[in-house]
Parts: C-alpha cells; structure tokens; sequence
C-alpha cells in the first residue's frame, strides 16, 4: 500500500486517550477534531519543574532525489522505544504549503512509521502558520500605516527591513514595489514576500519559552531604521501585542498520534536550509517533562539542520543531546557515489563506498558537538547485503556503529535494534555536548567557524560592505548571537551539484540580516533564495479531490 492508504487505514484512538497516556487531563486538551489537540498553557507551566527526560536528535546526511527518510526513522525510532518498554515520544516539525504544492511532498513520516492524521498535517492542521502569515503581516500593515500618518518614529522608507511573507512558494513576490496609486496609498518603495517558514516570527515562535518571551521577542525585531542608523524595533510601531494575540493559540503544541498509538507533539516548522529547521522550543521542552525519551528531528542534512540544532536551539534553551541518529539510505550513498536515479536498483557496492564520504563527513562533525553517533540505515527492498555490510564496514571504520532499520515496512518492530542501541548509548553517558563556538566569538569568525569546520570550505568570501554590517551589529551589542547560515541543502557547498564530500570551494555570503527578536545572525550564501519557486511541474498539477472527496496526490 501507498503511504496515504496506510495512514486512512489507521486504526487512530481519541486524542484525549493519547493525552492521558501523557499523562495530560481532558480539560488541558483544546481539541481540534477527535485525533488532533493542543495542549493548554496552563498544563505547560505546571511542569516546569518535573524532571527532564532523553534527548534524542534524528538527522541525516544531504538529501539526495533517492530519498533518506529522516521523519520516518524519527516516528521508527519513537514507535520502537515504545515497543522495548520505554516511555517515549516525538517531536517534529510542521509542514508548509510551498513544498507540499511544490516538489518536495509530505512531512508525517512514512510506511508504517507515520504521524496522523497525515492529510490535516500537510495542509491547514491546527491553523499555526496561518497565525503567523498573519502576525507577520500584522506588522508590515502597520508599519507601513505609521509612516502614512505622519511617520512619528521617523523612519527612513529607504531602509526599511520588514518584508511581507506567504505560505506559498512564488518567485514573482521576491522583490516588489509596494504602495503606487498615488498619495492615498502611501509612500512608494521596494520590499518583497519570504515564505512564511523564513519569517522572523516564525523562528520567534519556536525558540520562545511562553507567551511572555513571545511578545518580549516580537518587540525586540528591528523593522526599520533612522536617517541617522538607529534601529526601529517592532515595539515602537506599537505591534507586538496584537501580534502576540494572534498568535496565542498557535503557541500551543499540537498533539497527534503515531500509527501506534503513541503520543507525538507537532509544532513550529522552519527551513533548516533558510531558518534555524527545529520543532519549537516549548515542545521539546514539554516533551522531556512528560516523557524519559524524547526524539525529535532537524531539517535537511546534518550540515544545516543539526548544526543549528546545536549551535542555536540547544545554546538558546538550555537542551543537552545524549545521542544523535544519522539516517542514511544505500540508494543515497549510490547517488553520492555517482550512480543515475534510474540504475538506483542494481547492486553497486563500489558507488556504495565512494559515496560513503558525504556519510563520513557527517559523522565527523557532529562528533565535533561532543554527542556520541548512531548510524540508522534505512532499508529499503532492492538493498543488497553486500551493499549494506559495506555501510556497516565504512561506520565502523568512523569508531561508531550502524543499525539496519525497516520501520518503513515494519514500523517500530523494525528499529527495536535501534532503540536498544541508543539507549545504549545514552546509558553509557558518554555524551557531553558543547556548541562549535562560544558566544564572544565575533560574527564574521562564527560564519567562518561553519564555513570551515562544517562544510570543509577553503574560505570565505564577504566584501566589505557585510563585514562592516556585522561589524555594525557587534558595537550595538548583537555581537554573541548565533548564526544562521541560509545554503542550499544538497550540498557541503553552495553548489546543489556537488554532491559527496567536496573540497576546495569557497562560501560566498551576499547578505546578511539581523534577527534581533530571534536572536540570531543569518547568512545568507550563494544563490539560496528566501523565497522559493515552484517547479517547472509543480505537485499542484496533481493534486485534486476524486469522486468521494478524498484528497488525490498530494503524497
């Protein structure tokens, strides 16, 4: 069967059967239909001082056209430490409409290593990026409104940073003029739309603690500056509050299912290749109350969304990792090693091991945070055994060991052997994460600290208009945040065709913003864009209802 035959097949329990399994009582529970619900303020803060259980980070080497399965082995892996007896749960992102209407389709799982109900999730679900589409343009509304009436702050319309976003992919709102029509409209300028996981309130979202840090975040984002260079924050055009009202709900983390039964929280959604790419901060955090092993994932490879993980979400939230899954499929290591997606079916343990250096770099870096290593090879049916003992050799090779996993066909029964070995490894207590590099660190050597320790680039390239922006940022005492690097994701370069572990490229940086709010630096590198396009065959051209309502190609 189809992934979407199986999760309509699923036999799924009322979701406040799945709440007391957490241990969370009805009334804590905002339902939204009977299998998904949020879960109340109230109950969050009644936690805050139980003890905090694993945790377990799922990422993967740089995703190839043959697919690596980063969500399934992270719902795999939470069903199989349920089915050796241990309490445990996940937490993943949400999906976006960009690419689900784009190329890149679902973000619930797989097989029968799926989150439900797999349709609500990959459209509207509970209603959360909607808040904060709205949120966001809350504020350029009213931004836009303050420099029509009078303009108090004295904003300079030329440098102004507030762009609008969408939850959509369109190439044609990258760079707009806004306001033309005459005087009544306003004062003309350039802007232009990110999508909406890119937005500043979106990363806002997931790295906040409560409402009260949410609105406090709101208000410290810069949304434009003076003739005279002075930031405008959000808070002086008077919008976080009515922001942070729209987005009160959407603070809530969303419950679900898995395929068997057990509890998963869903929530917050940036892009690991232009955001941080991390489930928010209060669900994780929530989890580990609730749970003794919390699994949960980062987007794209290791190289974007583990490092922000770890350099940005677990710096900021206080989160220490006590073992790191790398998913890897042999048909990826066969791409990597230079085999066509159509001859992905015939045995070649030669591309196999050639292509096992993308896996191997991966490996070395996240050793760098001081989290030990697990390798989860995801099976799939045309895999041979000389393939996959090839695998194993290479890990071994690397001082760390890789597990067979068919979730996919076998749900949590087929990574119980992954689950014994990482709780293994947390037992060990071997780990003793730290991040790449510390806080007084200034931004340009953090962008280098990634550039080379990360990706392996020769060098970095930033003219000197950047480098005095983020010299700029660092006297007005922006200086120990984070950065958030923005590349593509199908490479350790900036080239989407480099695939392996390639050497000698240099990382050009074009642009760099401030996302006081967040609190982080982003990087902007090669010709990675904020705001994406579709394909030239989009999935929207398949995508309809059939004769009894039921959605149709959508996965």
């Amino acid at each position: 069967m189809s992934d979407i035959e199986i999760a309509r097949k699923a036999n799924k329990k009322p979701i406040q059967e799945i709440g007391n399994k957490l241990g969370i009582p009805t009334d804590h529970l905002l339902p939204f239909g009977h299998d998904k619900a949020k879960i109340s303020a109230e109950f969050i803060k009644s936690k805050a001082g139980d003890t905090d259980g694993n945790l377990i980070l799922v990422t993967a080497i740089n995703p190839t056209p043959a697919g690596e399965g980063k969500t399934t082995t992270t719902v795999g892996l939470g069903d199989g430490l349920n089915k050796i007896g241990k309490n445990a749960m996940v937490c993943i992102r949400e999906a976006s409409l960009g690419p689900n209407f784009g190329m890149k389709g679902g973000a619930a799982g797989g097989g029968y290593a799926q989150v439900v109900p797999m349709e609500d999730m990959n459209l509207h679900f509970t209603g959360d990026f909607h808040a904060i589409t709205s949120a966001h343009n809350l504020c350029s509304a009213m931004l836009d409104n303050h420099i029509y009436w009078g303009n108090e702050q004295e904003i300079d319309v030329r440098r102004v940073v507030w762009r609008r976003v969408l939850d959509m992919n369109d190439r044609a709102l990258r760079q707009i003029t806004s306001s033309l029509g005459g005087v009544a409209n306003g004062f003309p300028r350039e802007t232009g739309f990110d999508i909406t996981v890119a937005s500043e309130v979106m990363a806002i979202l997931c790295l906040a603690n409560d409402l009260d840090d949410l609105q406090k975040r709101l208000g410290d984002m810069i949304v434009a500056y003076r003739r005279d260079r002075t930031p405008v924050y959000c808070r002086d055009i008077k919008a976080d509050g009515a922001m942070t009202v729209l987005l009160q709900q959407a603070m809530q983390p969303n419950l679900v299912q898995t395929l068997e039964n057990n509890p998963a929280f869903v929530h917050g959604g940036p892009f690991a290749n232009i955001a941080h790419g991390c489930n928010s901060v209060v669900a994780t955090k929530t989890a580990l109350k609730l749970c003794d092993y919390v699994v949960t994932e980062a987007g794209f490879g290791a190289d974007l969304g583990a490092e922000k993980f770890l350099n940005i979400k677990c710096r900021k939230a206080g989160l220490k990792p006590k073992a790191v899954v790398l998913v890897a499929t042999i048909r990826a290591m066969k791409m990597n090693g230079g085999v066509a997606k159509a001859d992905l079916g015939a045995e070649n343990v030669e591309a196999v091991n050639s292509g096992c250096a993308n896996l191997g770099r991966h490996i070395e870096n996240l050793g760098k945070f001081g989290v030990p290593v697990v390798v989860a090879i995801n099976h799939f049916a045309g895999d041979s055994e000389a393939e996959v003992q090839a695998v194993k050799d290479f890990v071994a090779s690397k001082g760390t060991e890789a597990v067979l996993c068919m979730h996919w066909a076998n749900g949590g029964d087929g990574t119980v052997d992954l689950a014994n070995k990482v709780v293994e490894i947390i037992d060990a207590g071997k780990a003793n994460y730290a991040p790449l590099y510390p806080d007084a660190m200034g931004l340009a050597d953090k962008v280098e600290a990634i550039a080379k320790g990360i990706y392996r680039a020769d060098s970095v390239t930033m003219d000197k208009k950047i480098l005095d922006q983020l010299k700029s940022w660092e006297d007005q005492g922006y200086g120990n945040l984070p950065v958030c690097m923005a590349k593509t994701q199908y490479s350790f370069s900036t080239d989407p065709s480099q695939r392996g572990a390639p050497t000698g490229f240099d990382i050009p940086v074009r642009e760099v913003r401030l996302s006081a709010g967040a609190g982080f630096v982003v990087a902007i590198c090669g010709e990675i864009m904020t705001m994406p396009g579709l394909p030239r065959v989009p999935a929207a051209e398949t995508i309809m209802l059939d004769d009894d309502g039921q959605i149709q190609g959508l996965f």
